[in-house]
């Protein structure tokens, strides 16, 4: 009788062994199984990466693994203006003298001078003007240089927008400006002579020239741009 109880109880504890033994075996089953696909998928994700970098992979063909929400990027507006057309400013001019012209220009034919007795081209106009008269700048701009011509006398120099220069000789010493100084049209600038040792069959008087872009320019025309 009691040799039964032992071999029902052995038997019962071999079962219950049996069934722990296999349920720890299914367990470690799932856990190699789920461990090499977990790493099998990390390798393929890493694979992948690496396709893409070398561009052997379509980026369109990977599957998103994971997603965030998406935002269309937005460029702000620009409003294009268009820069109002500045009004071109028209040079005004004045003669630097009121007396009338005593000899002409003249660039294309020569002309007669009758201080040196010779034929010669002239590059401005002589205006009359009595001695010590004041002389003023033919338009707004700045003193370039004033200095002693040993030809032309006392000069002055002065240059003004869109590339012209203006040119008074014959002048007395007294000069009422110098260079670098800003003047306006109408200024006194100088006082009329007879300093133009070139030009003293004349008298006193003022040597006018005009050039544009460094090339001479009848003074008549300069003259006449303050009246369009």
């Amino acid at each position: 009788m009691s040799n039964n109880k032992q071999t029902g109880s052995g038997a019962g504890k071999g079962y219950y062994i049996a069934l722990i033994l296999c349920v720890a075996a299914i367990g470690i089953t799932s856990y190699v199984y789920y461990r090499n696909a977990s790493q099998v998928q990390e390798v393929s994700i890493q694979e992948t990466q690496e396709d893409i970098l070398a561009g052997t992979v379509d980026t369109q063909d990977v599957p998103v693994l994971a997603t965030q929400p998406q935002t269309k990027a937005t460029t702000p507006a620009v409003q294009e203006t268009t820069p109002a057309p500045t009004e071109k400013k028209q040079l005004k001019t004045t003669s630097p003298v009121s007396g009338e012209a005593i000899s002409g220009y003249s660039m294309e034919a020569l002309s007669y001078n009758q201080t040196t007795r010779d034929w010669r081209v002239h590059n401005g106009v002589d205006l009359a003007a009595e001695e010590g008269a004041e002389v003023c700048a033919a338009a707004d701009g700045q003193v370039y240089t004033v200095y002693e011509d040993d030809a032309m006398g006392h000069t002055v120099v002065i240059r003004h927008n869109d590339g012209y220069t203006t040119k008074y000789s014959s002048l007395t010493e007294d000069i009422a400006v110098k260079a670098g100084d800003t003047v306006v049209m109408g200024q006194t600038i100088g006082y009329a002579g007879d300093t133009a040792i070139v030009e003293t069959a004349l008298g006193s008087h003022v040597h006018f020239s005009v050039t544009c872009h460094d090339e001479p320019m009848d003074p008549a025309e300069f003259l006449a741009l303050g009246s369009q």
